[in-house]
């Protein structure tokens, strides 16, 4: 009778037990049939909010922290850690930090600079680039990222926009200087990365910057008293003509600066950056994304495929930027061994097709595929946390809440919304495209264009689903599916995208209708087979007895117009 009465003074679980165990395991099995996503959406969400929380707590004390004031606190902090590796040299945070201050040191002395003046910067990826954009930021300028594609005309175009006193030019693009300089307004100073010139009225920077000290400029010069000010122009063609200056804002710098931290990057990270620093997505989200995590960037002069996974492995890179372009350029290199030994995890970006994000991860191994959604000078942001193929990013009812957003019925024919008979906009249903629209308030404002009004109201939709909501046209077409997935599906407008560039039609047809035997052109994109974006096609219709000179239209594409912009395709009509 021993053994039962210790079987007796085994504990007795409480009656309710199995009751709660049942219940719990069919909440989470419910959980994961009607709500699969929930946990990883509440966990990107929370991320997001305290981000959010964290600004606005600034805010009420009454304190503005910018990007520039991080990187300078990092500068003392950590002042021996790599910033930059660029062509095998290391610049720490603190190298970084004193160069920038001997530029702006030299502007202090030689240029009678504002706060608030406008600088142009037309320079190619080098880290004079950085140290010139925070020496300016550093004197209270607004620094306008001119395209070094961008030539003449357009290029002419894009200076007198932005209406900067000085232009700084890096000294691989002397010959576009020399190109504009006639016609460059006479108030523009002009400034090149050299100790000598042999251009009238050219200012050199290289030896200056030997001569000036190193010290601190002011901190009143940089201090920002608000964080919705203009601190960038970054030029986009957007969906119509000529390239924009889209007014970038330290709190633009900042949320774009979180996208990294928001996907899983870290301090102890390595980000490889081959995109042009005049786009938004390697100056906001490269540079500025190094500097909110504290991390290390290797910055590339011009991507290259047959380098890419030789500098991953030699720097020992973690985190990589692409466009869908150069994902595709990857798969399309001859096949190697090892090609899986590598220390990459993260890749950020936008507009890899669904078959190349496939073969990447097939052949590259497990590289987390971050893609997202964001136009440069919009007020939306979407972000594929989940890995989802094909997707730009997800939404959910509390993502809503605080970025509200609609897609909207689009009439192809008369380029415009559909409005119903009481004159508002039509939502579309889930696995229908629509157009793409942010409403527009004080917590996801709109800074517009520089210098450009007109352009500025063409983007905004007034009373669309009631009297007086505002929102943002994105120009792009989107599908939403039944499990709030979001995919991107095409742009509206007179441009198109090639070699992840935007495209604008009007700007090529003008520059084919200065040939004297041409009548009309009508330029457009036209999708071709294994290859993302769309290819320029020109319609043309020739002069009575004219003939076509081929000789002569390629000089005068391939003079005036960006690589990229150049039509591959001629029609004769």
């Amino acid at each position: 009778m021993r053994g039962w009465d210790d079987l007796y003074l085994l504990p007795v679980p409480p009656f309710w037990l199995p009751g709660a165990a049942v219940g719990i395991l069919s909440l989470h099995f419910i959980q994961k049939l009607l709500f699969p996503y929930f946990w990883a959406d509440l966990k990107y969400l929370l991320k997001v909010l305290t981000y959010g929380a964290r600004m606005e707590m600034y805010r009420l004390q009454g304190r503005v922290v910018t990007v520039l004031d991080k990187f300078v606190k990092l500068a003392e902090k950590q002042p021996h850690k790599p910033f930059l590796i660029y062509e095998g040299t290391v610049h720490t945070y603190r190298d970084v930090d004193r160069r920038s201050n001997r530029i702006a040191q030299v502007f202090l002395q030689y240029e009678a600079l504002k706060k608030g003046d406008t600088v142009a910067l037309l320079m190619g990826n080098e880290p004079d680039f950085i140290h010139v954009w925070f020496g300016l930021a550093k004197l209270g300028c607004v620094v306008a990222f001119l395209n070094f594609n961008v030539r003449f005309r357009s290029l002419l175009h894009c200076v007198s926009s932005c209406e900067p006193k000085i232009l700084v030019v890096g000294a691989d693009l002397l010959g576009t200087l020399e190109e504009i300089l006639p016609k460059l307004q006479k108030d523009v100073s002009v400034w090149i990365m050299a100790k000598d010139s042999k251009l009238p009225n050219v200012h050199t920077l290289l030896d200056k910057i030997e001569a000036a000290s190193e010290d601190p400029v002011p901190v009143n010069r940089c201090s920002a008293n608000n964080l919705k000010s203009a601190v960038l122009y970054i030029f986009t063609s957007g969906t119509t003509g000529l390239p924009k200056a889209a007014v970038i804002s330290h709190l633009q710098i900042l949320k774009g600066a979180a996208g990294l931290w928001a996907f899983g990057a870290t301090s102890e990270d390595i980000i490889y950056i081959t995109l042009p620093l005049y786009h938004s997505a390697a100056s906001l989200l490269g540079i500025g994304g190094c500097i909110h995590l504290g991390a290390t960037c290797v910055l590339k002069k011009k991507f290259s495929a047959s380098q890419f996974w030789d500098d991953c492995r030699r720097y020992n890179v973690t985190v990589i930027q692409y466009i869908g372009e150069l994902c595709r350029y990857l798969c399309n290199q001859p096949v190697k061994e090892g090609e899986k030994n590598h220390k990459v995890r993260l890749a950020v970006g936008n507009g890899v097709r669904n078959d190349v994000w496939r073969e990447f991860l097939d052949r590259f191994g497990p590289v987390k595929i971050c893609e997202f959604y964001g136009a440069t000078e919009g007020n939306i942001c979407f972000m594929n946390h989940m890995g989802k193929i094909g997707s730009v990013g997800r939404t959910n009812f509390f993502y809503k809440l605080f970025f509200p957003f609609d897609l909207i019925k689009y009439d192809f024919q008369k380029d415009e919304p559909i409005r119903n008979k009481h004159g508002w906009c039509e939502k579309v249903k889930k696995g229908e495209a629509g157009l793409l629209i942010s409403k527009v308030n004080a917590k996801n404002p709109f800074f517009g264009y520089a210098g450009n009004k007109r352009h500025t109201e063409k983007k905004l939709l007034c009373e669309v689903f009631k009297k007086g909501d505002l929102y943002f046209n994105t120009g792009d077409l989107m599908v939403q599916d039944h499990d709030n997935f979001l995919y991107f599906w095409d742009r509206i407008g007179d441009t198109f995208r090639w070699k992840g560039e935007n495209v604008a039609t009007t700007e090529v047809s003008d520059v084919i209708v200065m040939l004297d035997f041409i009548q009309e052109a009508n330029v457009y994109g036209v999708s071709v087979p294994d290859h993302e974006g769309k290819a320029g096609m020109a319609s043309l219709i020739l002069k009575h007895n004219a003939s076509l000179d081929l000789e002569q239209m390629y000089k005068q594409v391939v003079t005036y117009l960006p690589s990229y912009a150049c039509p591959l395709f001629l029609r004769v009509q």
